[in-house]
C-alpha cells in the first residue's frame, strides 16, 4: 500500500520556483530522489534548493502520511538535531548582549553536573565537554515512551563519571546540548522558543514549530523499519526528550531561508556566524570537525558546513557551501536507510561547479577505482594497505571479493559519495559503485595524505 501510495503522489508532487535550474537538472534532482526513496522504502522526501543565495527549487515527493492529502514542501518535518545550531545561534547572541561568555564555566549557572568547574559552555556547543550522550541509539528505548524533563536528564546522565577530560577529545553529546538550552532559558529568562521566535525566527520570516506539537493533522507521519520487514508508524515519544538537542519542526524551505542568512551573513552578526563555523580545536591541537552546532568539512576545494538530523521517524540533512552560495535540505519521514543523506549529497554533487574538484581527492578516487578493479582479479597491490588491512584482506577474503564482485565487470562508474572527514585518526572516504541492474556502496579509510595506506576498503550493497 505504501509503494502504491508512494506512486500515486509522486504524481501530484510540482516544483515551485524552480526556474534558475535547467530543465535537465530539475529532471536529474526527480531521479536522485525517486530513486533514493525507491531503493530505500522511505514513504517521502522534501527538498529545498538554494543557488546564488536565493530558493530556486522547492519540491516534496511520495506519502508524508494520512494526515497530510497530498505531498507539499511546506510541510513541517522533525529536524532534530539540525535545531543545534538554532541553540548554538542564542547562546551567541546572549553573549553579543553581554549577559554570558561562552567561555564560562557551566559550573556558574547549572550547580551540580560532574565537571562543572571547568567545562565551558563553548565545550558544551562543540561535543568537547565529556559529558555521556543520552541517546546514542538509533531507536526510543522505554523510558521515552514517557514525558521527560530537561531537569531529569542532566540528573540522570550528567552527573556521571565524564567520558574524558573537558576538551581533550570529540563526543557527540545530546546531553550537553540539554544543558545548553537550561543554561540559555535561565540567562534569558524566558523559554527556549520564544527566545529563538523573537531573535531568529520572526526576523527570517519563518514560523517553525516545537517538535513535540508536530503531530496530527497536517502534519508528517513518521515511520521505522526492522531490518527489511514492513514500514510501520512510530510510537510517538513522550514530550520534552529533544529540549534545546532537536526542538524544531519546519519545512525545508523554511530551513532553506535560515541556510541563506549564513550565506549571506545576515540576521547574526558576521561575526557570530564566522565563530560558529570555526574549528574546534582538541587541547592535542588536532582538529574537531565541529564548530558550534554545525560539521566542518571539505568537499573539494569548498568549505561545507552541514548538520544531520534524527528523530523517531525522521531524518534530515542540511547542506551549505558558503563559497559557492549553494545549500541543499532534504527531509524525510522514515528512520531507516539514510535516503536523506543520499538525496543531499547527490543534489550537491549535481549542481557545485566542478572546477574547484580537488587534485589530491581525485588522484584517491583514481586509487580507489583502479584497487576495485584489482580486487575483481584477486589481484590487490599489498604495498598499499596498513598491518590492519593486509590481515583482513587473507586469502579467503580477496576469494570472495574476487568471485562475487569479478563476474560484475566493470562498472558503469565509481564516483565520490559526500566529503571525505577524520574518524579514529584516519581519513574516510565513501564511493558509490554503479552497474546496469545494481549499486554497491565502497567506505574507505586511509591514513592522512595524498599517499595514506588503506585501513579499510569494503565493498557492500547499497542501501
Amino acid at each position: 500500500m505504501i509503494r502504491t501510495a508512494f506512486a500515486a503522489l509522486l504524481l501530484l508532487a510540482t516544483p515551485a520556483a524552480a526556474q534558475e535550474l535547467t530543465p535537465e537538472q530539475s529532471a536529474q534532482v526527480d531521479r536522485i530522489v525517486a530513486d533514493a526513496l525507491a531503493s530505500t522504502q522511505v514513504p517521502s522526501a522534501s527538498v529545498a534548493i538554494v543557488r546564488d543565495g536565493k530558493i530556486v527549487f522547492t519540491k516534496a515527493w511520495g506519502n508524508q502520511g494520512p494526515n497530510v492529502p497530498a505531498a507539499t514542501p511546506d510541510t513541517k518535518y522533525q529536524i532534530a538535531s539540525i535545531s543545534k545550531q538554532f541553540t548554538a545561534a542564542g547562546l551567541l547572541l546572549l553573549e553579543d548582549d553581554g549577559k554570558l561568555s561562552l567561555d564560562d564555566t557551566i559550573g556558574k549557572y547549572l550547580p551540580g553536573i560532574s565537571g562543572g568547574a571547568t567545562i565551558t559552555i563553548r565545550q558544551l556547543l562543540s561535543h568537547t565537554s565529556g559529558l555521556q550522550d543520552y541517546w546514542p541509539q538509533d531507536y526510543s528505548f522505554a523510558a521515552m515512551e514517557s514525558r521527560a524533563t530537561p531537569q531529569a536528564i542532566l540528573d540522570r546522565w550528567a552527573k556521571k563519571p565524564l567520558d574524558f577530560a573537558p576538551g581533550s577529545q570529540w563526543q557527540y553529546s545530546n546531553t550537553g546540548y540539554v544543558a545548553a538550552g537550561m543554561i540559555l532559558e535561565k540567562v534569558a529568562g524566558e523559554p527556549i522558543l520564544a527566545f529563538l521566535e523573537r531573535r531568529l525566527f520572526k526576523p527570517l520570516g519563518i514560523r517553525p514549530v516545537d517538535q513535540d506539537l508536530a503531530v496530527g493533522k497536517g502534519y508528517p507521519t513518521g515511520y521505522r523499519r526492522n531490518a527489511l520487514g514492513p514500514i510501520r508508524p512510530v510510537i510517538v515519544p513522550g514530550a520534552d526528550w529533544m529540549f534545546a538537542t532537536g526542538e524544531l519542526a519546519m519545512s525545508a524551505p523554511e530551513l532553506a531561508k535560515w541556510n541563506i542568512a549564513r550565506i549571506e551573513r545576515k540576521l547574526l552578526p558576521a561575526e557570530d556566524w564566522i565563530e560558529q563555523e570555526r574549528m574546534i580545536r582538541l587541547t592535542d591541537g588536532s582538529p574537531a570537525n565541529y564548530g558550534l552546532g554545525v560539521s566542518l568539512s571539505q568537499r573539494g576545494d569548498y568549505k561545507q558546513v552541514s548538520h544531520g538530523g534524527a528523530a523517531v521517524g525522521f531524518l534530515s540533512q542540511s547542506i551549505v557551501i558558503p563559497d559557492a552560495r549553494l545549500s541543499v535540505v532534504a527531509l524525510v519521514n522514515g528512520d531507516f536507510g539514510n535516503a536523506q543523506s543520499t538525496i543531499a549529497n547527490g543534489i550537491v554533487s549535481l549542481l557545485l561547479p566542478a572546477a574547484k574538484a580537488n587534485d589530491d581527492e581525485a588522484w584517491r578516487t583514481k586509487l580507489a577505482r583502479d584497487f576495485y578493479a584489482a580486487l575483481q582479479k584477486g589481484e590487490p597491490d599489498r604495498s598499499l594497505l596498513t598491518e590492519n588491512a593486509a590481515y583482513y584482506f587473507n586469502a579467503e577474503t580477496v576469494r570472495d571479493y574476487r568471485d562475487s564482485l569479478g563476474p560484475l565487470g566493470a562498472p558503469t562508474s565509481i564516483e565520490p559519495l559526500g566529503a571525505p572527514r577524520l574518524r579514529g585518526g584516519f581519513v574516510n572516504r565513501n564511493y558509490r559503485i554503479v552497474y546496469p541492474t545494481r549499486t554497491l556502496t565502497l567506505i574507505t579509510y586511509a591514513d592522512p595524505g595524498r599517499d595514506g595506506k588503506i585501513e579499510e576498503f569494503m565493498v557492500t550493497p547499497a542501501s
